[in-house]
């Protein structure tokens, strides 16, 4: 492999930024390339996610496009600022190690930008070239130990591999870097002319001027698992040059020190995963991205606008919103006691609802979907709601924005196409406040949009601060202004109270009260059952059928609400770093989100209990069918062929229920002109069902022609299979 040389390297500043470049990347406009590449929205893919974010992006060159791998260091608080100004910052101590290795000889991604925040706390940033096919050397070692899930990494042999990896190690020793986090994920293999080439990265702990003795040495190779005697012998006879004895120091001391990490490294994950998990629940850190609350306002006002995940960001900390809760607790003392004085009823009714499910057959329907408008391909919406087959389309309003034009544009195409469409008016803690711009906003909303759709939401995720309402009494008041200024408009229904997750006490708080005026003619939900997994998962005892039959149960019980409901937003978030709206630990990948779309809406629609559920949004990084990508082309993903499949199958069909299946799996029975048509899925994979009859057509997720059963017994997975019966 052909040692690389060191490029040479200039200093920039502007914007706000300052760093360096090497002049082999340099762009026509170094500040503007600079400014797009920080942005995650130019993100082509995340590659990792956590306390540091790292994505793929392209720089535009003086020689053309060239793709890059963005690292961004967070700089947030106190201590983070302190290292910052007395070592620099993690991206420059990388930096500074990475021109070290490249005049050692050591291969390493070609380092193309440093960039850092002048801000004190703002972010600073290592972009390197991209290695385009290379391999973690985390898969050659799962492969080593027999793990299940040893993913991709080229055939080798192993003790000649293991003894390269010493020698590698022994190099960057033996050039005075003492690398401290020489482990898995830092070493690339790319297939080279003859053998696997190496490639470090990620050295912002190394350190150099340091020639370790051999304790200091063998504490920094021990973070590769090289567990059996013999893989031992070939890596550290790679490293020394010859195999040490089993009895000498450098043998017994490698072993010790290998255990000692593994041991280290294995209680770290348990604490990692109490960390997140008390992050999920209490909030964490914001990304670098999201605008600061202005200095001067109070506590209930802190919330600003995340462009990526398309909604508000709370800045109060969890001590502020501790005492406003405190503040507001009479408040929330009352809608306790009208939660407790209903819950009888509710359960009552819950239990008659649940029973009768099933009990006939109805009609399969209600498939919809949630949009925004997409400037950057106007028809985009268009075409892509008329290839999916979609009928009924909510579009969000906000009542914020001054400029309606581009939503009312698409609404006046999509009525204009036959499509029934209903709105969304979101509040934020401007207009909760300014309640004289609210009603301006609402009376223009009306007068625009309901010769298009007679449906209006009033609110959204009423119960989240960051959506701007603290109490149930503002948003009563928010609401009961919009439905006078709307039912003024011959026909409109009026929807609420738009309660996000499985926090139906709000619901009941508020379709139980006894305010003069208020009325839902629609019961709205915004209704995650668990974004965590799969929709069958249980949560309180309750599937997603069980949750929806709640909410039925609710809405006939309550005195300002009839039995209509509908679930107005839906999804599940990917892993897309900060385009994704509600975090790492709740994201799943796009296959996954695929199969938990199909199921939804099966189990949801199947109860007979709701009319609609909207799947948010048709376009949006993060979360959506498709994936803007950062050429301006649009990636369909395979949520979309799902969705088209699933409408395509069972859309204004007749649902007969459920069929016996085992355990876990599903199996549901619908006809239509005629014909019978079965669905069946499993939440693990492989479980052995029997379709009442043979089954002539199997049709897979995605819309794809498999091969039909020879019989009528059916092995189900995750991906539901619709089977046309004989």
């Amino acid at each position: 492999m052909k040692a690389p040389t060191e490029p040479p390297f200039e200093p920039f500043v502007g914007a706000g930024y300052r760093g360096e470049l090497a002049t082999t990347h340099r762009p026509a406009d170094v500040v503007g390339e600079v400014l797009r590449l920080v942005d995650p929205s130019s993100a082509v893919e995340t590659i990792h996610w956590g306390r540091n974010y790292l994505y793929t992006a392209v720089i535009e060159t003086a020689s053309g496009p060239a793709k890059v791998v963005v690292k961004q260091f967070r700089n947030q608080g106190w201590l983070q600022r302190l290292d910052r100004r007395i070592r620099g910052s993690k991206a420059e101590r990388g930096w500074r190690v990475a021109k070290e290795m490249v005049r050692a000889g050591l291969a390493t991604p070609d380092p193309v930008f440093l960039v850092e925040s002048e801000a004190a706390d703002g972010p600073s940033f290592f972009i390197a070239a991209h290695l385009e096919g290379a391999f973690e050397v985390r898969h050659f070692f799962r492969r080593l130990n027999g793990n299940p899930d040893a993913g991709d990494f080229p055939d080798v042999d192993d003790e000649a591999f293991l003894a390269r990896l010493g020698g590698l190690a022994r190099r960057i020793h033996d050039a005075g870097i003492l690398y401290h986090d020489l482990s898995l994920g830092n070493v690339l293999a790319v297939p080279g002319d003859e053998e696997l080439d190496l490639f470090l990265i990620d050295f912002n702990r190394a350190r150099v001027g340091r020639h370790p003795g051999v304790v200091r040495r063998t504490r920094d190779i021990c973070r590769f698992p090289v567990l059996r005697r013999a893989h031992r012998a070939a890596f550290l006879g790679g490293y020394w040059g010859t195999v040490p004895s089993r009895y000498s120091f450098r043998w017994w001391f490698y072993v010790l020190s290998v255990n000692g990490y593994l041991l280290k490294h294995a209680i770290k994950n348990q604490m990692r995963g109490l960390r997140l998990s008390r992050r999920h629940s209490h909030g964490g850190s914001h990304h670098p991205h999201i605008p600061a609350a202005a200095s001067d306002v109070s506590s209930r006002d802190k919330t600003v606008w995340d462009h990526l995940s398309d909604q508000p960001h709370q800045h109060a900390s969890r001590g502020e919103k501790l005492a406003i809760r405190l503040a507001d607790s009479p408040a929330h003392l009352r809608d306790l006691a009208i939660v407790a004085s209903a819950t009888p009823r509710v359960r009552r009714r819950y239990a008659e609802l649940k029973k009768a499910r099933y009990g006939a057959p109805t009609r399969f329907g209600g498939i919809g979907l949630a949009v925004r408008p997409w400037p950057e391909d106007r028809d985009a919406h268009l075409e892509g709601i008329a290839e999916l087959g979609v009928g009924p389309v909510l579009l969000r309003i906000h009542p914020w924005d001054r400029d309606h034009g581009e939503e009312e544009r698409l609404a006046a195409e999509l009525a204009a196409r036959g499509h029934e469409l209903d709105f969304v008016i979101p509040q934020n803690r401007e207009l909760v406040r300014d309640r004289a711009r609210w009603r301006e906003a609402v009376e223009e909303i009306a007068e625009r949009f309901s010769p298009f759709g007679r449906r209006f939401q009033v609110g959204q995720a009423i119960n989240r601060s960051k959506w701007g309402v603290w109490t149930r009494d503002e948003y009563v008041d928010l609401y009961l202004e919009a439905a006078e200024i709307l039912r003024r408009h011959e026909g409109v229904e009026v929807m609420g109270p738009a309660v996000i997750d499985f926090e139906l006490q709000v619901l009941l708080a508020l379709v139980e009260r006894r305010t003069p005026g208020l009325r839902f003619d629609i019961v709205s939900s915004l209704l995650y059952v668990d974004r965590r997994g799969a929709p069958e998962n249980l949560h309180l005892g309750m599937d997603t059928a069980d949750k929806v039959t709640l909410v039925r149960a609710i809405a006939e019980v309550g005195r300002s609400s009839g039995d209509r409901c509908w679930i107005t937003e839906v999804n599940w978030p990917l892993w897309e770093g900060p385009h994704s709206p509600a975090g790492k630990t709740v994201s799943v990948g796009e296959e996954e989100q695929a199969d938990y779309l199909t199921r939804y809406y099966l189990l949801a629609l199947g109860t007979g209990l709701i009319e609609r559920v909207y799947w948010w949004r048709l376009i949006a990084r993060g979360y959506g069918l498709v994936a803007p990508e950062s050429d301006g082309s649009l990636r369909r993903r395979s949520a979309w062929s799902a969705l088209k499949t699933l409408i395509s199958q069972v859309e204004g069909a007749t649902f007969h229920g459920p069929l016996p299946a085992p355990d876990g799996a599903f199996l549901y029975r619908f006809t239509r002109d005629a014909g019978e048509l079965v669905v069946g899925w499993s939440v693990t994979p492989n479980v052995p069902a029997t379709l009442p009859r043979p089954a002539k057509v199997a049709v897979g997720r995605d819309g794809q022609a498999l091969p039909a059963p020879a019989g009528t017994d059916v092995l189900l997975g995750p991906s539901p299979i619709y089977y046309r019966l004989g």
